[in-house]
């Protein structure tokens, strides 16, 4: 498996993941006490949807593209507002030409007193990060593997925030050590926000860690709760493109549960490829 943002820029994924990604941060901004985003394997930042790597797969036409063009209830659309708006941002003219990655549509969310830590090891996806947030006082580009940075950065001084892990699933150990690498993490800052990020292609390797996830959450004093999201376009085929795509939530705000079951059965139709998606959302068990 190899899930570099640059191939998946705008995908059904990346919309899904975005989505909760804004309505969090939008959740934290309703106290005045400032929070911090850690993103630990946070990619170039910006990505054009012309580059050889987007039109790959074009992935982008089934996700973010049907998206703006979907007729949404007046609810969904409110709570999708604040994620949308970014992505407008970058297409000023109205064509879908570039599409933001984590670390902007967290930027874009973030107050004068917010911060945020954006980790990334290659060299030519960091130097355009570097770029694209160049002489940005509120963001930092880290130079360092999101696996060591990831306990490295717990707990931030501000004590409130969120940590997004979204590796690109390279290795073939990749679940065992966001596995462990989380749990470094949680004991250190067991109070935070996390957000988890994987491909639903093997469900041994999902479930496995949902358990895991779920019973260091529930252990955590006092407990913490896991939320799991799965949303599926199409059938999941071993060798096919991705087409099922899972998020855990550690901590989530009290409003997520809510919010998603509105916005989700609105998607269904828009991002299903050959019929209608589906999705699943529950409280795993440890």
């Amino acid at each position: 498996m190899n899930y570099r943002h640059a191939f998946h820029a705008g995908s059904f994924a990346d919309v899904i993941k975005h989505i909760v990604l804004a309505r969090i941060l939008t959740y934290l901004q309703d106290k005045p006490a400032a929070f911090r985003v850690i993103d630990t394997h946070a990619g170039a930042g910006l990505y054009d949807l012309d580059s050889d790597e987007a039109r790959r797969g074009g992935e982008w036409l089934t996700g973010i593209a049907r998206l703006l063009q979907a007729r949404l209830s007046n609810e969904s659309a409110a709570l999708i507002k604040p994620y949308l708006d970014i992505v407008r941002a970058f297409n000023p003219k109205g064509e879908l030409r570039a599409y933001p990655g984590s670390p902007l549509i967290a930027r874009g969310l973030l107050r004068p007193q917010d911060r945020l830590v954006a980790c990334e090891l290659e060299p030519k996806a960091r130097k355009a990060l570097i770029d694209v947030l160049r002489r940005d006082e509120q963001a930092r580009v880290v130079d360092l593997d999101g696996w060591v940075a990831l306990p490295a950065f717990v707990p931030p001084k501000e004590r409130r925030g969120l940590v997004l892990i979204d590796p690109p699933f390279e290795a073939k150990d990749e679940f065992e050590r966001l596995g462990d690498a989380f749990s470094a993490a949680f004991a250190k800052w067991p109070t935070g926000i996390y957000v988890i990020w994987y491909p639903a292609k093997n469900r041994r390797a999902t479930d496995t860690l949902a358990q895991t996830v779920a019973r260091l959450a529930a252990a955590a004093k006092p407990p913490g709760k896991c939320l799991r999201l799965e949303f599926s376009v199409a059938p999941q085929a071993d060798s096919a493109a991705l087409t099922s795509t899972g998020l855990l939530i550690v901590n989530p705000p009290y409003t997520l549960h809510g919010e998603l079951k509105t916005i989700l059965p609105e998607l269904e139709m828009p991002l299903g490829q050959g019929g209608a998606a589906r999705f699943r959302l529950e409280l795993p068990r440890p």
